[in-house]
């Protein structure tokens, strides 16, 4: 059988799910000693935590040595896609492609693949960072192969 990955928004998922993961960050980060520690701190079983623990993982955990596609809508403005290459690159990313179209309407579509390797932050939070910046005007994750 095939393995076949999806992103869905934490919202919708039943909340075990979300503190499986945060019992794995809380094991990776030695905020508690031990599953029998962080099971009782997140408020899940221990066999509730074997059942889902290599099944449910945050994006970045999923991406190690893989490639994060995005897909942004920039205001025409000088100096936007850099601070956005700036940002990608402080955050270790290695940009592999940069396509952007002709701007159209004062707005220019830029989709922008990376090595998310090495990345030092996780994707939603850089997507986060992404779209505060000025004259950007969305960001979509497109693909995470």
């Amino acid at each position: 059988m095939n393995t076949k990955y999806l992103i869905i928004d934490t919202r919708i998922l039943p909340q075990v799910f979300t503190k499986v993961i945060k019992l794995k960050e809380l094991l990776r980060i030695g905020e508690v000693k031990d599953i029998s520690d962080g099971v009782k701190k997140v408020g899940i079983s221990r066999s509730t935590y074997y059942k889902y623990k290599d099944f449910v993982f945050t994006l970045s955990e999923g991406v190690t040595g893989h490639k994060v596609t995005l897909g942004l809508m920039l205001a025409h403005e000088a100096g936007t896609l850099s601070k956005i290459l700036d940002k990608i690159a402080l955050r270790r990313g290695s940009i592999l492609t940069i396509n952007q179209d002709i701007p159209i309407n004062k707005a220019a579509s830029v989709t922008i693949t990376f090595d998310a390797s090495k990345l030092n932050t996780e994707i939603n939070d850089l997507v986060d960072e992404l779209s505060s910046i000025k004259n950007v005007v969305k960001v979509d994750l497109i693909a995470v192969e």
